[in-house]
């Protein structure tokens, strides 16, 4: 990378001292320098670990694996790929193992790196020796007191290990160390509400002042509000979703439940399963919430229907199947 700026730096001091004009203008952002030089370990490591911090890993693992086949010997390529391997959310126990093989590979060289430690903890957790996992975090914290990663992957383990106080305890030393970590605050919220605690609501409020143009964080906060009995403050927040993305099919699903059973608008809660379905048209439970408007209209055979279609796309479907036995059994 330090080249290839090196370069740009000379090419542009060259163009401004002399009298030709220049002959092209040198891209800026990372695709287009990867067009250019797709053999840049340093780019593809660049590009890779953006990838990676915004949870796209299949991209990862395709700049990973290649920056790694390019300069197997380059630690940066091998953290990467070590890291694509292990976050992919398709990633088999081979995956897993091989990337253990890589952070230890790495560890021999870099004793001291925290993020490699946490990446090795990590494999650990997954293999459940959540011992040596704790061994390999709390070593990456005598190192760095204040290392967010290791406090969140603390976390992981206590919530697989049913220990939800000290699962809280990690998330909120994490935040205190990231204040803008939103993950930490949408993982306090779950547990919170877990825990039928209304206090989740405002762990959710902080991730979305934080994320208020991501929909998925805006759903657990909206969800939260209706959970605990906030109709209006959850169809608000269920419009904002839809408004940042109108395919959203659980909001648009989860409005239509507002309408049926907190306003019993039930036309207007037709209107959203319908629209939910014409987004995925799958949707079983849009497909057994509108059988229940239908039914409460007395429409038995649109209602029949409505659960024949959530029935089509999920034969197990328990609560449709019950429903529609009991309306076959009353004609």
């Amino acid at each position: 990378m330090k080249t290839i700026l090196l370069v740009f730096s000379c090419s542009l001091l060259l163009l401004s001292c002399g009298d030709s004009k220049p002959t092209k203008v040198l891209p800026k952002d990372l695709d287009s320098l990867i067009m250019l030089y797709p053999d840049s370990v340093d780019l593809l490591v660049k590009r890779g670990n953006n990838f990676i911090k915004t949870y796209k890993y299949d991209k990862a693992m395709a700049d990973g694996a290649k920056a790694f086949r390019l300069d197997s010997l380059n630690a940066d390529a091998r953290l990467l790929f070590a890291d694509a391997l292990n976050n992919r959310p398709e990633r088999s126990q081979q995956d897993i193992a091989a990337a253990q093989r890589h952070y230890k590979y790495l560890l021999k060289k870099q004793q001291k790196n925290t993020k490699v430690l946490v990446g090795l903890a990590s494999t650990y957790s997954q293999q459940m020796d959540f011992d040596r996992s704790f061994q390999y975090i709390n070593q990456a914290l005598k190192i760095n007191p204040r290392y967010r990663d290791a406090y969140v992957m603390k976390g992981s383990n206590y919530l697989f290990l049913n220990k939800p106080d000290l699962a809280k305890s990690s998330y909120e030393t994490a935040v205190q160390q990231d204040p803008s970590f939103y993950e930490a605050y949408l993982m306090l919220g779950s547990i919170y509400q877990a825990e039928n605690n209304v206090i989740c609501i405002e762990y959710y409020k902080t991730a979305a002042q934080l994320r208020p143009k991501d929909p998925d964080v805006l759903f657990s906060l909206a969800y939260a509000q209706q959970v605990f009995n906030k109709p209006d403050e959850a169809l608000l927040t269920y419009r904002k979703m839809i408004q940042i993305d109108t395919a959203y099919h659980q909001a648009l699903n989860q409005i239509g439940v507002i309408k049926q059973h907190n306003y019993n608008q039930i036309d207007s809660a037709i209107y959203f399963y319908n629209s939910a379905i014409t987004t995925e048209p799958t949707f079983v439970e849009a497909y057994h919430n509108l059988g229940t408007c239908y039914e409460a209209k007395g429409d038995l055979t649109r209602a029949l229907q409505s659960y024949a279609k959530a029935l089509k796309y999920d034969p197990n479907f328990k609560l449709s199947r019950d429903r529609a036995d009991k309306l076959k059994y009353a004609r």
